[in-house]
């Protein structure tokens, strides 16, 4: 059983292994290896905010690189589902299946219970440096509200 833990900035990001395709796994310590990464946490493909916010992502991408920063999404939604989410969306970034919210209760970002659906992903972020090690924390229980994208990219530049 994954218990949901407390996270703070400054501690090791936990490890995972996700699918991002039926043949394709990926993990974060091969995500960090190339340097910091943002987990970008959310609910559901195809829903308006979570759309709105992918969306922010994908606009603003070159910032993120420009800061050696790769975008992440996570949901428990199934590889099948992102696939035609980013397809819909022109989305240029992996989006990784927690089918089994293990991720999401990993991170402390899972709902016990949302509109009838147990374990899904709260919107949330997390920027991940080279080492491991959780250098931004930001979560809502409102899944209507989107994250500060200035922000992120703000702390993404404290990162050398």
């Amino acid at each position: 059983m994954i218990q949901m833990t407390e996270l703070k900035v400054g501690d090791k990001a936990p490890d995972f292994t996700l699918p991002k395709g039926r043949d394709e796994k990926v993990s974060l310590k091969e995500l960090v290896s190339k340097g910091p990464v943002v987990l970008a946490f959310y609910p559901g493909d195809f829903t308006s905010v979570c759309t709105n916010e992918l969306c922010t992502f994908r606009d603003s991408l070159k910032d993120f690189e420009k800061l050696n920063a790769r975008v992440v999404g996570i949901s428990g939604d199934s590889y099948f589902v992102h696939d035609a989410f980013r397809k819909a969306n022109n989305l240029n970034f992996d989006l990784l299946s927690d089918y089994d919210h293990s991720v999401a209760k990993l991170y402390g970002v899972s709902y016990d219970d949302f509109l009838g659906l147990k374990g899904v992903c709260k919107r949330s972020v997390f920027i991940v440096d080279r080492e491991g090690k959780i250098r931004y924390k930001w979560v809502t229980e409102n899944a209507g509200i989107l994250p500060d994208f200035e922000e992120i990219k703000r702390e993404l530049s404290k990162i050398h």
